[in-house]
């Protein structure tokens, strides 16, 4: 009965995004690192599929009460996503402002990546700073 939870669908919806979101930037990471060698085809390939994942609206997987105070081991949403609102959104608002900047020159040089990708980090950590349980 509980996989019949439509909460629970909501809750891996937004996970399987997140998912896709880190297979296109951990590879980004690792370039800007010097953990794998610098790829431009692959950098400007996996800046896009960040792009295209903001045209995904997922808004209605965030439903209110899908927060890890009601699905605790489900979900590391906090409950201050719904209760700080506007809050979250505006994050969200500097992450695409960094996925924009970091897609138009992903694939220029390992140097144009290291310049824009931290924005992207940051813009990451913009959310799961405040609105993620600490792991």
């Amino acid at each position: 009965a509980a996989d019949d939870d439509p909460n629970l669908h909501l809750i891996k919806a937004r996970q399987g995004e997140m998912q896709v979101r880190g297979y296109s930037v951990a590879p980004l990471f690792a370039m800007a690192k010097g953990k794998m060698p610098y790829d431009a085809e692959l950098a400007a390939k996996l800046a896009n599929n960040l792009k295209v994942l903001q045209n995904v609206d997922i808004g209605s997987a965030w439903a209110p009460g899908t927060g890890k105070d009601k699905y605790p081991g489900k979900t590391t949403a906090l409950p201050e996503i719904w209760s700080t609102y506007p809050k979250v959104a505006e994050a969200g608002k500097e992450y695409d402002k960094a996925v924009d900047a970091l897609a138009e020159v992903a694939g220029n040089g390992l140097d144009q990546l290291r310049a824009k990708i931290g924005d992207v980090g940051q813009g990451c950590k913009g959310c799961h700073d405040d609105f993620r349980e600490k792991e």
